[in-house]
């Protein structure tokens, strides 16, 4: 989004009554907080994944599958 519409928005705000801007700041505020802690979760997800035994194992079994193909002598671009 480009500041002139930011702007735009912004004087659009202020002239909502001040209990009104109170509510849409809370709002914003908590997807804000709503977003933060959903990109944490996956975060914990993904590392708890990398952590997994089971998900290594599986890892290294693919890998080998593909060690043919990486010795085929072709450079990957």
């Amino acid at each position: 989004m480009n500041m002139v519409r930011l702007v735009e928005i912004e004087n659009r705000i202020r002239q909502f009554p001040i209990a009104e801007q109170l509510w849409l700041v809370e709002r914003v505020a908590q997807h804000i907080r709503e977003q933060l802690a959903a990109e944490s979760s996956l975060e914990a997800q993904l590392a708890a994944m990398a952590a997994d035994p089971n998900i290594q194992r599986e890892l290294r079994e693919i890998e080998k599958e593909f060690d043919v193909a990486m010795s085929d002598g072709l450079e990957l671009q």
